[in-house]
């Protein structure tokens, strides 16, 4: 039981279905309600590749993590590095595999998902920006991921767009809070090679124009009021605080709680987009 509750630590199934949850908001935004079995496909197709995508960043953040996040599996020796690898493996291949059974193109979106998720721990997370802009990408990829199993996945779009300001705010947010460790590791992040009030000053630029394009849907008639309330109240307000508190404190203990933070905000987000369209 200990073990398995371990492997769960490792892929991090909170954040998995959050991807889950992108992808079958951006199948549902996108037309047609016909064929949902594929929908739920790809959402349990994009769950794995998350869950892969975690697992193998914790394989290759062994050394940051026992400075930056000694309780997780690895630090703490619950699981071997080898464990965590073919875990990681098994859970792209497992990905991959179902997308067979979705679309020809869902089979492309989930290798290219896969060798990205694999490059940024292998290599792109330890490089100025590229890292943070990979996370961005796979993330506002998860619901073009749903909204190419539907009948018009340009609709998609709008919520990919917002996914990708949205985590590569909060990605830099991270690489602040990380500062200490990823510095001993030897990695170039934004707040290493540019400092922490450019970082910030970075972070306050993507969130805020996340803001301003989270209005244009509700202007521009595409989604609903209750889309605009809900988008408004529960999310932007939420960031206008995030960006007050992270210049306030930028401690890491401050920031990896408005990290947190962030992550409920996303799931607020995901339900104003969902309802928008009704």
């Amino acid at each position: 039981m200990v073990r398995i509750k371990s492997y769960l630590k490792l892929a991090r199934p909170q954040n998995d279905l959050i991807s889950a949850l992108s992808v079958f908001v951006g199948a549902s935004v996108s037309g047609s309600m016909e064929g949902w079995e594929k929908v739920l496909l790809a959402c349990l197709s994009a769950f794995l590749i998350s869950a892969g995508g975690n697992s193998i960043n914790d394989f290759f953040d062994l050394e940051i993590d026992r400075i930056n996040k000694p309780s997780r599996p690895l630090p703490q020796g619950e699981i071997s590095p080898s464990s965590a690898l073919r875990f990681s493996l098994s859970l792209f291949l497992l990905g991959i595999f179902l997308s067979f059974w979705i679309k020809p193109l869902s089979v492309l979106m989930a290798f290219l998902a896969s060798g990205l998720l694999g490059t940024y721990s292998f290599l792109l997370k330890r490089k100025l920006f590229w890292g943070n802009l990979t996370v961005g990408l796979v993330s506002a990829l998860a619901f073009v991921y749903g909204g190419i199993v539907t009948s018009d996945f340009r609709w998609s779009l709008i919520p990919a767009g917002f996914a990708f300001l949205f985590h590569l705010g909060r990605e830099v947010l991270k690489d602040i809070e990380d500062v200490k460790g990823d510095f001993f590791s030897g990695a170039s992040t934004l707040p290493i090679r540019l400092g922490i009030n450019f970082s910030l000053g970075f972070c306050s630029l993507a969130f805020s124009s996340l803001i301003i394009l989270t209005l244009l849907p509700y202007i521009f008639n595409i989604f609903s009021l209750l889309y605009l309330l809900l988008v408004v109240g529960g999310v932007d307000l939420v960031i206008i605080y995030v960006i007050w508190s992270m210049w306030s404190d930028s401690s890491s203990l401050n920031l990896h709680r408005l990290n947190n933070l962030l992550k409920v905000d996303m799931v607020v987000g995901l339900a104003a987009i969902y309802v928008g369209k009704f």
